[in-house]
């Protein structure tokens, strides 16, 4: 058996970082297994349906370094993958099932259903479809649809009896018949449910394995009927844990934004990631330790190293927090490792929408010293503030002191003077010349006092990367004017 799983977002917006996470556990089972993973667009609520939307959800997979076999994009033989575009095989296998005495014609009005709910709730009745189109005789039925402008589909659910579920992750969920209703399979619009068209979208594109969100689970046994009415073989089941959002109180939400109790940043949306700085290899790593365990107390790990050991039953079926906290953690663990010109490159479109202008041979001098304090990428937008324009420069008289250095302003006379001179201007000639003058100025002969009052001499900033790179950076004119002002400045 080749083993093929899907993933079937529907386009009403963003791609969430708790869909994203199914994506990421259904690729990771079929890369393992040497299957196939399908991209599947579930379009058919379109009233909700976001424009851009599919787009999105394709950008962010594709970010993430997950990607697919078959979907829109790519083709396949099962397709077409978008289920707008299958609307004449919902339609036939719906009458199929009336056909076959598994299903109804539901004639209910919005105002009678919406009266019924509310005599339940006054008479404090379970709230559900009481099944009242279910019992129409021959007669009564080409009645309504004579009387009536249209209906929908409902299957007929068995009225007794339990229905195992049977979850790879969760073992076997018993449930009792009675408490199901009689669900919507196909809108008056001719459109399917989500019931309808997953069931049989997944038959015919040979979906062995169906990993959801457990917050679906509620529906499986009236799909399982459904495979059943229909005669088909079951796919098997597992019901991915709930992602929480951090207080533990709920699932993860859009409403979840912002920063929670700790002061934590808590991201929802797949494209807030990027946006923040991260790097996708530390998302994905960062989402699998979600629900999932890698082993060994070992939380950092390539997909490489993850997928082989990745197992359905190890996923643990209790509601996860994504651990916010570590991904600044992962983040900087994976910076770390990246090359000197591959962080450049990260790097630049960030600095760019920043304005800040810096050469390619500025940033890949500068990067060395910067790597081991980046958490994210955007940190080098305020590291790198003092390369903007020279407005945004305004340094502090005071701050231009030291304890240890008698006279600041002659020793910033004497560096620009150094600077001035400096026939070759590299990170080299300034760390000669401005660590020697360091140890003369300074009261205790040591440079160190001296290097931080010219870094902020020349940055203007608390923090900032070490001054010969900083200065490098930002050039010998620029370097000199920014001296020339601090020494205005302690005059």
């Amino acid at each position: 058996m080749t083993v093929r799983v899907r993933f079937a977002p529907s386009p009403t917006g963003y791609l969430h970082i708790g869909g994203a996470r199914t994506a990421l556990f259904n690729w990771m089972f079929a890369r393992k297994h040497g299957g196939k993973f399908i991209l599947r667009i579930e379009d058919t609520d379109q009233k909700r349906y976001v424009e851009g939307a599919v787009e999105a959800i394709k950008d962010g997979l594709t970010w993430l370094g997950i990607d697919w076999d078959e979907g829109p994009d790519k083709g396949g033989s099962f397709g077409p993958y978008v289920q707008t575009m299958r609307s004449s095989l919902y339609l036939t296998w719906a009458n199929r099932l009336l056909d076959m005495g598994h299903a109804y014609k539901c004639f209910c009005s919005a105002e009678e259903l919406d009266e019924m709910r509310k005599e339940q709730t006054e008479k404090k009745l379970p709230l559900g479809y009481d099944r009242r189109c279910r019992i129409l005789t021959e007669e009564e039925i080409k009645k309504r649809e004579n009387e009536t402008d249209g209906f929908v589909i409902r299957f007929k659910m068995p009225m007794d009896g339990t229905t195992v579920v049977k979850d790879m992750i969760r073992g076997e969920i018993p449930y009792e018949n009675k408490q199901i209703n009689d669900a919507v399979l196909l809108k008056s619009d001719g459109l399917p449910t989500y019931h309808l068209a997953n069931v049989i979208d997944d038959h015919f594109m040979e979906i062995t394995h169906i990993m959801r969100a457990d917050e679906w689970i509620n529906t499986a046994p009236l799909h399982i009927h459904l495979y059943q009415a229909f005669g088909w073989d079951m796919p098997d089941y597992a019901h991915l844990p709930l992602v929480m959002n951090p207080s533990g109180k709920g699932k993860l939400s859009k409403r979840s934004q912002g920063f929670d109790d700790s002061g934590t940043e808590v991201l929802v949306r797949v494209d807030e990631f990027e946006k923040a700085g991260m790097l996708p290899e530390a998302v994905v790593n960062f989402l699998a330790n979600v629900g999932w365990n890698f082993g060994e107390d070992q939380e950092k790990f390539t997909m490489e190293e993850a997928i082989p050991k990745f197992n359905l039953e190890d996923i643990n079926p209790a509601p996860s927090q994504l651990p916010y906290s570590k991904l600044d953690w992962l983040n900087s663990k994976y910076i770390q490792e990246m090359s000197d010109a591959d962080l450049a490159k990260a790097l630049k479109p960030y600095l760019d929408a920043e304005g800040l202008e810096v050469t390619d041979e500025a940033l890949l001098a500068i990067v060395p010293a910067m790597k081991v304090r980046l958490k994210r990428l955007t940190d080098g937008e305020e590291m790198l503030q003092f390369l903007s324009k020279d407005e945004v420069f305004a340094p502090e008289a005071e701050k231009l002191a030291h304890k240890k250095i008698a006279d600041p302003l002659n020793a910033i006379m004497k560096a620009r003077d150094l600077i001035a001179g400096l026939a070759e201007f590299s990170v080299e000639t300034l760390s000669a010349g401005l660590s020697a003058l360091g140890e003369k100025v300074t009261d205790n002969e040591k440079a160190g006092p001296f290097l931080g009052l010219m870094r902020y001499a020349v940055t203007g900033q608390p923090v900032s990367p070490p001054l010969y790179e900083s200065a490098f950076a930002l050039g010998k004119e620029s370097t000199l004017e920014r001296l020339d002002r601090c020494i205005e400045l302690l005059k």
